[in-house]
């Protein structure tokens, strides 16, 4: 069942992208926002699914905020997935890391790029 509704939401099941289909540019301006930047280094410093969208202190409303999970998830940098009411998160670091070494660990880094 496609349509299934699991867990009472009526929200579509995220799409992922592999990593390994994430060109180098998609993935370096996926690490050049702000916004994402800061999801980034909060995903990092959070155990794995422990986080959920609406627990992140960014300064954008929920829509703005949405696009920028897709953009992460486009670039092959965020998992999501749906627990109940809640979309949590992981950063699929792993991942992301063996496309692009040492990309990650530069935005993590910050030194003084945003």
């Amino acid at each position: 069942m496609a349509n299934q509704v699991v867990g009472g939401s009526h929200r579509a099941a995220p799409v992922h992208t592999d990593p390994e289909d994430v060109s180098v540019l998609t993935a370096l301006s996926a690490v050049a926002d702000p916004v994402r930047i800061q999801l980034i280094r909060e995903l990092a410093g959070s155990p794995e699914w422990t986080r959920s969208c609406g627990s992140f202190d960014v300064p954008v409303g929920k829509a703005a905020l949405s696009h920028h999970f897709s953009v992460l998830r486009g670039a092959g940098l965020v998992e999501q997935r749906d627990e109940g009411p809640k979309r949590v998160n992981r950063l699929r670091r792993e991942e992301f890391d063996a496309r692009f070494p040492g990309l990650l660990d530069l935005v993590l880094r910050g030194d003084g790029a945003d």
